[in-house]
């Protein structure tokens, strides 16, 4: 019993924001969220590597704080799911927002990209956290998953 106890002492849940939540950055559309992952993604990048992020927001659609997830190569990158979500839980999110980059211009989701958007969906609604959106940026545009129905 005391090496359970050791263990389960090791996971700390605490949630300390340092700026009040009504000063915090409002989505209330695709650009507001494709300005913030602009903040959280290298520029720089866009046309070379996919990139990925992620933006957790309070029940009112603030920021609550984003995370870039992965930098990858030419034509892919990582997102896990549980590490999405863990951080989510973590924050005590309602709701988030994902971004990756496609360094060939191409707007349009891949197969991959619609099924990582469903599987990420899914998994949040058994916890009660919304994916809100997914956004594929390039260097030129960007589309919204979300506005063009895609989820």
């Amino acid at each position: 019993m005391k090496k359970l106890a050791f263990i389960l002492s090791e996971i700390e849940l605490r949630y300390n924001p340092k700026v009040p939540a009504i000063k915090k950055p409002k989505i209330k559309c695709s650009g507001d969220a494709h300005n913030q992952f602009l903040e959280l993604l290298d520029q720089t990048q866009f046309n070379i590597k996919e990139e990925a992020a992620v933006l957790f927001l309070n029940r009112s659609k603030r920021v609550i704080g984003g995370y870039k997830l992965s930098s990858g190569g030419i034509t892919g990158t990582v997102v896990d799911i549980r590490i999405i979500l863990g951080m989510a839980l973590k924050c005590l999110a309602s709701g988030i927002l994902i971004a990756h980059t496609h360094p060939s211009g191409e707007l349009s989701p891949s197969k991959q990209d619609i099924d990582l958007t469903i599987r990420l969906m899914d998994a949040g609604k058994l916890m009660d956290i919304e994916l809100v959106d997914h956004l594929i940026i390039t260097k030129d545009a960007y589309l919204s998953m979300s506005e063009d129905d895609l989820i």
